[in-house]
């Protein structure tokens, strides 16, 4: 759903200072280790801003990382108050085909409350544990593990204690997330086609893996904002957004240091606490930030590992923008215009080599090294040029991914949705930027004609394993 579905308002007949929304933007991209990729403002109601820096664009959908964890939880949230789960039943009974195998005491009392807070008792995440437990049901590997500590007593980012949470869920309701969720979240919302990545088995993941646009983030938190009413209607019950938005375990102590880090402030049901409000995110600068006290909701997207820094311009430049009052609004003109034209700077290189042009053309090359370690399936390069201009084939696994290369960034949709820029900085060099769209990732990849040898690291590493064709929004097959 387009952003301009949402009812608009200007920054300051909402009482967002314009100037403070322009130093956010300058902070963001000043800042070397942050590459923002959208931002919509939310004040009393309102649509007040949203930019996105191209080539990303309103209507692309975004992996939102373990922001995902925020939907389940809304998932759960609908399902406990159709009466099909209580936060309080042990998970075991929602697995009866495990009880013969879970022994372990702890395991036994781990309640549904306990892996939607992280508070499942163990002392560390447990994915790789769990998935050598059992690499075709993770549930089954998690519950195997027993917790070091009594369930509700630690906190510990634990992505199988989402799974299960997300497992239960669609074991209730017999439906997968994105079809749970589709009349009674998604459509009430406005938001469009969302996809999720599977396990194995077929089930959403839950705990990471939704790709969703922008715009669906920040309807999200609207939602949570309200009370979990939109429009007049109430598609969450209160009691709910109450329960999942306040603290159920800390995750921190009490040292200075903690106190400045928006990672200890204590964690809800798939949400965190922050120094301000509460929040969803993800990986690499995904962000849903609920404001109650400003009556506002900042929605990022963004590829970096400097996450803390993004909540820190947020709280120096947003924060003070938000006044108890109208504005005059003699800066939203301004602001309205520089949101309309925000672009990511291309990757430095000329669209043709600047001699020698012979060479290149054709020319093949192989991993250096003789491997890729980022993405060991790449095999081989190869740089052509055609009747509209030089392209960069990458093959991996024995499938071509053709990279047309022009000035500044060029959008292709297929196989994969990519941006490309770059070209050659020198003679015997050709290095090009892959923007995967549907992701905060990006492949850098530099081909050597004088060894003929290439090199392809990621710029951020995706924490989901696979190919670069599925470097994109999952396709419904059903």
């Amino acid at each position: 759903m387009s952003p301009s579905l949402l009812p608009i308002g200007t920054p300051a007949e909402q009482g967002v200072d314009a100037t403070g929304v322009h130093a956010f933007l300058d902070a963001l991209e000043a800042a070397p280790d942050i590459e923002p990729h959208s931002v919509i403002l939310l004040r009393h109601d309102r649509l007040v801003a949203a930019g996105w820096w191209a080539p990303y664009a309103p209507e692309r959908p975004h992996l939102l990382y373990s922001l995902s964890k925020s939907f389940t939880s809304t998932a759960a949230g609908l399902a406990a108050a159709e009466g099909l789960l209580r936060l309080d039943d042990p998970v075991i009974s929602y697995f009866p085909e495990f009880a013969a195998d879970i022994t372990d005491p702890r395991s036994r009392a781990m309640r549904v409350r306990h892996v939607a807070a992280m508070a499942s008792g163990h002392t560390a995440d447990t994915l790789g544990r769990a998935r050598a437990l059992d690499p075709k049901d993770l549930v089954r590997g998690f519950l195997l593990l027993p917790p070091e500590s009594e369930p509700g007593t630690v906190f510990a980012y634990n992505q199988p204690a989402t799974f299960t949470l997300a497992a239960i869920v669609q074991r209730v309701t017999g439906q997968s997330l994105t079809d749970y969720l589709r009349p009674r979240l998604l459509d009430p919302l406005g938001i469009g086609e969302v996809a999720w990545l599977r396990d194995r088995g077929g089930r959403e993941l839950g705990f990471s893996g939704l790709h969703a646009t922008t715009d669906a983030v920040a309807r999200l938190g609207q939602l949570y904002l309200r009370g979990g009413a939109w429009q007049g209607r109430q598609l969450l019950p209160q009691d709910w957004v109450a329960d999942a938005t306040r603290a159920h375990v800390a995750t921190g102590d009490a040292t200075p240091e903690a106190a400045r880090s928006d990672w200890q402030q204590g964690y809800g049901l798939q949400f965190w606490m922050s120094r301000h409000g509460y929040r969803g995110d993800g990986a690499y600068g995904q962000f849903c930030v609920v404001l109650p006290e400003q009556d506002a909701v900042v929605a990022i997207t963004a590829q970096t590992v400097q996450m803390q820094a993004v909540l820190d311009l947020v709280w120096e430049h947003l924060l003070p923008a938000f006044g108890p009052r109208p504005l005059l609004g003699s800066g939203d003109a301004a602001l309205a215009e520089r949101l309309a034209r925000l672009a990511l700077p291309p990757a430095a290189g000329r669209p043709a080599p600047p001699a020698r042009s012979g060479d290149w053309d054709g020319a093949a090359f192989t991993p250096y090294g003789g491997d890729c370690p980022d993405q060991p399936g790449l095999t081989a390069a190869e740089a052509a040029k055609g009747p509209h201009g030089w392209t960069l084939t990458l093959t991996e696994d024995g499938d071509r991914l053709d990279l047309p290369l022009g000035d500044g960034w060029t959008v292709h949709e297929e196989p994969v949705p990519t941006a490309v820029s770059g070209g050659w900085t020198g003679t015997d060099t050709l290095a090009v930027d892959v923007g995967f769209l549907e992701t905060p990732h990006h492949l850098l990849v530099t081909c050597s004609l004088s060894d003929r040898t290439f090199s392809a690291r990621w710029r951020t590493g995706p924490l989901h394993a696979g190919p670069l064709r599925a470097m994109r929004a999952p396709v419904r097959s059903d």
